[in-house]
């Protein structure tokens, strides 16, 4: 029996695996934020009092409730309030609109949102009221943090509901909760470009992320600098609940810059750091890279995009890593299906994903769901425990994207050599990933075609030296018009995350089809150099 079987067995549910190891680390620090601090008992108080609140509000088993902020102290404390509760957290992208946010809060039906009114001059409950947007099942907004707002309540009124509610009662709530229970519906975008939501439960969040920290080799007593947000599965799952289960003290950090990450690493004797290849390359590419102190970095663990081989070196010999370890996975795979371990060399490490996790199958399928033989190009496929319980009320995607033979289509091109190691050599569908979010071009060209001055649009992604990839935009103005490139980028800019934002725009008299319609994007690649506007917009 693996360690992550033993993990998952030993804690069955979020909530029971706070109540364990509320005790085993009742001495340790679990959450530190700008001089505030939690140890795992109080960590387990504190949402505690969020869970009978939740009771109070009349949170029932399988409810969803909405978390939109960013890396703060409050982020998990009202997160495993929800899971105490028996809901389902519902995590919302801060890079969002407000009617981004709002299809997100209709989707899920979502009766509670916890957001912020105030945060780096963002108002994300006057975002979601000028949306407009209908929202006939949120019962109720609380504000965590900013200035007193119409419409919504403070997190502190929202706390004292739960007075009335008997401790016993939420201890029994929380045993009611099953391993097989909905945790958390994570919202990712497919070709559709509408956001469908992807159902984990307990039992596979556990056990996946158990396998993670002990491939990784995460443990009690590490310093976890989370500066990947809490709303992407990379950042709450490999984040917060591995960091949990392993006894580690973790540093949420709201926003990236790299002068705060060195200082971070430095005062907090940071020992573990996961990211994007994006974050490694700032740090290596800071100015003052030779005055700092990283003599406590110990492990890094990164993916999401193509990394050259001189980045794992450098991550080493330069930033003092003594594990880099890269991975594969999806939203559908709980994020994490592939891993490279700890001993491998930095060749493998940068040029592939790594090999299964333990109780997972990776295969490389052709169109008709043969397995092809070793080195052979096909469709990257997964099964196993990891793979979602299915999409939030839409069995039809789920349908399309889960086989009968539970194999977990994800549209991704790749390789499988003969130790079991996989390389992802391109994407079946059209998805991007941008600084590690991924971006999907029908939803921006849905997006960007409200622009009045719009005939067609078509997105494609193109390499980025930072951030691995960005969009370019390639625009068809309507008869008679002519759009600003500039202009445009702002009018996407107001529209879009900034993450979905194209860098790059060329106009186009018409885009470029095939015999049936269809627009070829590998023709709109041969004219990336010929593109217009800013690049770093």
């Amino acid at each position: 029996m693996s360690e992550g079987k033993r993990g998952d067995l030993e804690f069955q549910t979020i909530p029971k695996m706070l109540r364990i190891v509320s005790e085993r680390y009742a001495q340790s620090v679990a959450i530190s934020q700008d001089g505030a601090t939690l140890s795992y008992p109080e960590l387990r108080a504190r949402s505690g009092v969020v869970a009978r609140a939740l009771l109070a509000a009349g949170i029932q088993r399988g409810d969803r409730v909405a978390v939109w902020a960013p890396n703060l102290l409050e982020w998990p404390v009202i997160a495993l309030g929800i899971h105490q509760a028996g809901g389902v957290l519902v995590p919302i992208n801060t890079r969002y609109r407000g009617h981004e946010a709002a299809f997100i809060l209709q989707k899920s039906r979502a009766r509670i949102l916890f957001t912020l009114s105030d945060f780096l001059d963002t108002d994300y409950v006057a975002l979601l009221r000028e949306s407009g947007e209908p929202l006939p099942e949120l019962e109720r907004i609380v504000n965590v943090r900013g200035k007193d707002v119409e419409g919504a309540e403070s997190l502190q009124a929202f706390e004292a509901l739960g007075e009335r509610i008997d401790p016993a009662a939420l201890e029994a709530r929380i045993d009611e909760v099953h391993p097989d229970d909905p945790a958390d519906i994570l919202f990712t975008s497919g070709t559709t470009g509408a956001p469908k939501g992807v159902i984990a439960t307990h039992a596979q969040n556990l056990r996946a992320f158990r396998d993670w920290a002990d491939v990784t080799g995460l443990r009690a007593g590490d310093r976890f600098l989370i500066v990947l947000p809490f709303f992407h599965s990379f950042g709450y799952k490999a984040g917060l609940l591995a960091g949990l289960m392993m006894g580690a003290t973790i540093f949420p950090e709201p926003i990236f810059d790299a002068d705060t990450v060195l200082k971070r690493i430095h005062e907090d004797r940071i020992s573990a750091l996961p990211g994007p290849p994006a974050l490694y390359q700032s740090l290596l590419q800071h100015p003052k890279l030779n005055d700092a102190d990283l003599s406590s970095l110990r492990l890094a663990v990164t993916g999401a995009a193509s990394i050259p081989v001189q980045l794992i070196v450098d991550m080493r010999e330069k930033l003092g890593f003594q594990t880099v370890i890269t991975g594969y996975g999806l939203t559908e795979s709980t994020g994490v299906a592939t891993m490279c371990r700890h001993d491998d060399d930095p060749a493998t490490i940068a040029t592939t994903s790594g090999r299964a996790i333990p109780g997972v199958e990776v295969e490389i399928h052709d169109d008709d769901g043969n397995r092809l033989p070793p080195n052979t190009p096909g469709e990257i496929v997964i099964r196993g425990y990891n793979v979602m319980r299915g999409y939030f009320e839409l069995d039809e995607a789920t349908r399309e994207t889960i086989d009968e033979r539970g194999f977990l289509h994800t549209g991704d091109i790749g390789t499988l050599d003969e130790r079991g190691y996989i390389r992802i050599t391109d994407r079946k569908k059209d998805m991007f990933i941008v600084g590690g979010f991924n971006a999907y071009p029908a939803e921006i060209e849905n997006a960007l075609l409200a622009h009045p001055q719009v005939a067609e649009i078509a997105v494609i992604g193109i390499p980025d030296e930072r951030l691995g990839e960005v969009g370019m935009a390639f625009v068809v103005p309507r008869p008679t018009e002519r759009i600003d490139p500039e202009e445009f980028l702002s009018f996407a800019k107001a529209r879009l995350a900034n993450y979905k934002v194209p860098r790059r725009v060329k106009m186009l008299d018409a885009l470029p089809r095939n015999a049936t319609g269809k627009v070829t994007k590998f023709t709109l690649r041969e004219l990336v150099n010929e593109a217009e506007g800013a690049p770093n917009a």
